[in-house]
């Protein structure tokens, strides 16, 4: 089996995937239903969302508590409801924390909502602070995936997914297909952001945009700003984030997905990707760079969650952003679709399944 390719073939000639024991796995936590994003809030305890039920929950020593969250105002549909979460790098004193959601406007339709809480001191209840950013299309619920990540700046960064409506990606005045930058405390446009000066309030949110459904946000420690991207029938994709960017997603007229994932026969300039999974899609989801010298071969690795390959990837690359190799532990293969994955604190990694009907479960990895 070789390694996925950066170019336009399937494969290329990188390294063969290598499946040597790397990691241990425990199961942290059994019998959660569509569990979509975790973080550390501190004193060994985990927050995440779950989709469909749109709920908020935390976990400690082995418990999970329901979070009193109003999860009737979250609009389920499809892929979209409860979903992305993000906790304030300042949370120990001002109990801060953002999450994507599905909403009805009051007007009618739906749209993803970026929205602002705070947590109690006793971690019991949610109260809403902000509507840092509304209007992120939807229609059906598909392709409502979005992703928070706060950068070593302060500023937010925000993935969103295309609504599968051919003209949002290539239009900077919507928010689907794109990802966003903004201040995380008034949801304004980050200050250096590239059409800061536009007339239109989205388009000043926009940082990158020709993206059909991003899944992860994330920074690597040398600063540089990255995504993983679901493709069509074929191309999965990891991009490297330039301020900008057009990342070449364009399925018009209608809703064309033979078109390819990077259309280089667009106007200007199309940024290619720096991994993509060819064809066929393993559905890459949440992901992160892992930090630690305990990590050994897999230190500095984007680890990635794979829903329809049921598994992990390791994947390395170089200084300049160039896709090196990738690792798949067999330990990681056990435990069916994998959401996402976050890096605790104390190094250890942790990772949501979504398998449905109950059946999910929260993973813990450490190094073998």
């Amino acid at each position: 089996m070789t390694a996925r390719s950066t170019g336009g073939s399937t494969t290329d000639s990188a390294p063969a995937v290598r499946r040597a024991r790397l990691v241990d796995v425990r199961v942290m936590k059994a019998g959660l239903d569509v569990p979509w994003d975790v973080r550390s809030i501190g004193h060994r305890t985990l927050l995440f969302t779950q989709r469909d039920s749109a709920t908020l929950h935390t976990f400690h020593a082995g418990r999970v508590r329901k979070v009193r969250f109003p999860s009737g105002r979250v609009w389920v549909s499809g892929e979209t409801g409860l979903m992305g979460l993000e906790v304030d790098p300042r949370f120990a004193r001002n109990r801060r924390f953002y999450t994507c959601q599905g909403h009805t406007r009051s007007g009618g339709g739906h749209e993803v909502r970026v929205v602002a809480w705070t947590l109690s001191k006793d971690d019991r209840r949610a109260r809403q602070r902000d509507v840092l950013v509304s209007g992120i299309p939807a229609t059906s619920g598909r392709h409502g995936g979005c992703r928070l990540t706060v950068l070593a700046s302060g500023a937010l960064l925000v993935g969103t997914g295309d609504a599968a409506t051919s003209s949002n990606p290539q239009d900077k005045t919507s928010l689907g297909g794109k990802t966003l930058r903004l201040n995380r405390f008034t949801g304004r446009p980050w200050p250096s952001n590239p059409w800061r000066h536009a007339a239109n309030r989205k388009k000043r949110l926009v940082f990158t945009y020709g993206h059909r459904n991003v899944q992860g946000v994330m920074q690597r420690r040398d600063g540089t700003l990255w995504s993983i991207e679901h493709g069509t029938y074929r191309d999965d994709e990891v991009n490297l984030l330039r301020a900008g960017g057009n990342y070449g997603w364009d399925p018009g007229p209608g809703y064309d997905e033979s078109a390819p994932m990077t259309d280089h026969s667009l106007p200007g300039r199309q940024r290619s990707a720096r991994w993509r999974s060819g064809n066929p899609t393993v559905a890459p989801s949440g992901g992160t760079f892992v930090q630690g010298k305990e990590w050994g071969p897999l230190a500095g690795t984007m680890a990635m969650a794979v829903l329809k390959d049921s598994e992990m990837f390791f994947l390395r690359f170089d200084a300049d952003g160039r896709f090196v190799r990738s690792r798949r532990p067999a330990q990681l293969t056990h435990y069916g679709r994998l959401r996402t994955v976050v890096q605790l604190p104390g190094g250890d990694l942790v990772a949501l399944t979504s398998n449905g009907d109950g059946n999910d479960k929260l993973l813990r990895i450490t190094p073998a």
